[in-house]
């Protein structure tokens, strides 16, 4: 081999040299090469890829016994434990307890009623009611009730036009504006029809069944017009003697004609006074009335009466209304006279079977009215005295009752909305005294809540008791939910056996379902 072979052989080695093993230098390359610092790294051409096993050969090893053995015990494994799932869930659902039924509910069973029957007092007007609605709806209200609102003079029978809303009360336009407003709210509205709302008799002469009828007559004809208006409701004084007259079949006619399956059910609301609870409870079975408020909780308040025409009354709870004062529209202070017992008895409205029913500025402890007038309802309570102004201490002292009053209104309010046991639950006396009782109410496993009041002069020990045949029974212990009773703390865990209550106090209680 000369020379110059041996020089080429050289080049070619030292151009075959790994670049890898070649130094890296500071200049950068020429245009087309390589990065300063840049490796290149060789991937060998005989790198073996898995492509897995063809389709052929899959079927020839599915075919052999192991694995058709090894597929039909994965089967098989699978629907049995498929199958015992199945029966478990089966096991479950026959084994677990059965809810009970929710019973037929209409809006007016929902929550409180509240009556507005001076609008002018009220809010200066219709269009003042309007303007305070979210003020009403902070309630937890679901029905007002409004008026009468129309025209009539005292006593004369001729002067009536239910259709006619008084001008000086306002008009049918801001009454419209109302049931919009109340509508979106969830509020219905309900119109007090009561012919002779301001005379003797709400019918104008008891004994006389002509002018009856008539008057029977045209309040049918207005509750046809205002139904289609879009009240709610229609309300009338004295159902005891407007349902014995000739045409009252059609004016509970013109309210099943209303309502259908796509609208909204309207209700018939009458009023009684000065009857027992067996005549309540015949009125509603053969006037065709949806609700009946009564006075059976005013007057003489004994405890042993009250529980006795709860017992009367319970199976009929959804047509039933509880007030104090509100047959005669008025306010529930006129016979709760002191703060704790206007509380005490908030607390009765709230939980007893049926719908409460309370008139304006109940929820604030507004004073009655003297020689029938209307009070000024109070509003703007929650705004305190400017810092540095002069306070009036029994001025504040009565201010901020009002709005402790209003809030325990409202907590009970909303409970009753909550909770099945308070809204629809069945109900078992417990004790009744004189001036005491005590009763539970329950609805399938919903928690059980117990009313426990003593609204006499002296501390009184409740003993609490069901009956044998009830087939309920008692919780050993159960936590106070609300009381006015300051040693019955909230959240306090007390013994079933005796409750003790001083003087003008009650408590609401509760214990959960145990199966």
């Amino acid at each position: 081999m000369n020379k110059d072979t041996e020089i080429d052989m050289k080049d070619v080695e030292l151009n075959e040299v790994d670049p890898e093993k070649q130094p890296m230098t500071g200049v950068g390359q020429a245009a087309g090469g390589e990065k300063n610092g840049s490796v290149k790294q060789k991937v060998p051409e005989d790198e073996v890829t898995f492509t897995g096993l063809s389709k052929e050969e899959l079927m020839k090893v599915a075919g052999t016994p192991g694995w058709v053995r090894t597929r039909w015990v994965l089967l098989v494994l699978f629907w049995l434990g498929w199958i015992g799932m199945l029966a478990g869930a089966i096991v479950i659902i026959v084994q677990a307890p059965r809810c009970k039924p929710i019973p037929e509910m209409n809006w007016w069973n929902e929550g409180p009623m509240y009556q507005i029957p001076d609008a002018e007092a009220f809010a200066e007007g219709i269009a003042g009611v309007e303007a305070k609605l979210d003020n009403i709806n902070q309630l937890k209200v679901k029905g007002l009730i409004l008026g009468p609102l129309h025209t009539v003079q005292p006593n004369e029978p001729n002067t009536l036009h239910l259709e006619n809303i008084d001008p000086t009360k306002g008009s049918q336009e801001a009454l419209v504006a109302v049931l919009e407003k109340a509508h979106k709210k969830g509020i219905s509205v309900v119109l007090d029809l009561t012919p002779n709302y301001a005379g003797v008799n709400p019918w104008f002469y008891a004994d006389n069944n002509d002018i009856v009828a008539l008057a029977l007559e045209k309040v049918t004809a207005a509750a046809k017009y205002w139904l289609d208006l879009g009240v709610d409701g229609i309300k009338i004084s004295d159902l005891s003697l407007a349902s014995t007259a000739d045409d009252w079949s059609k004016l509970h006619a013109a309210f099943q004609s209303n309502s259908t399956e796509d609208t909204k059910k309207r209700v018939l609301m009458g009023v009684v006074e000065n009857i027992t609870a067996a005549e309540v409870s015949e009125l509603v079975n053969t006037t065709g009335v949806d609700l009946i408020l009564s006075d059976l909780l005013s007057g003489n308040k004994e405890g042993v009466k009250y529980i006795e025409a709860m017992n009367t009354l319970n199976v009929q709870q959804r047509s039933v209304g509880w007030g104090l004062g509100a047959t005669k529209n008025n306010q529930l202070s006129k016979e709760a006279v002191t703060t704790g017992l206007k509380r005490l008895y908030q607390l009765l409205l709230f939980t007893m079977p049926g719908t409460p029913v309370f008139t304006y500025g109940d929820e604030i402890g507004l004073e009655a009215g003297q020689d029938s007038q209307s009070p000024k309802m109070v509003w703007d309570i929650e705004k305190e005295p400017t810092e540095g102004a002069a306070v009036n201490e029994t001025t504040e002292a009565e201010r901020k009752e009002r709005v402790d009053l209003r809030k325990w209104f409202i907590s009970l309010s909303d409970l009753r909305g909550k909770e099945r046991s308070l809204l629809h639950g069945d109900y078992y006396p417990l004790y009744s005294s004189a001036s005491s009782l005590s009763f539970l109410r329950l609805w399938d496993q919903s928690d059980r809540y117990i009313t426990a009041v003593n609204w006499g002069s002296a501390p009184e020990t409740l003993t609490l008791k069901l009956a044998p045949t009830e087939g309920v029974e008692l919780s050993e212990t159960a936590t106070v939910v609300l009381s006015t009773d300051e040693e019955l703390k909230v959240d306090a865990t007390v013994n079933l056996d005796e409750i003790s209550l001083k003087a003008g106090q009650a408590v609401l209680l509760k214990f959960p379902y145990t199966g």
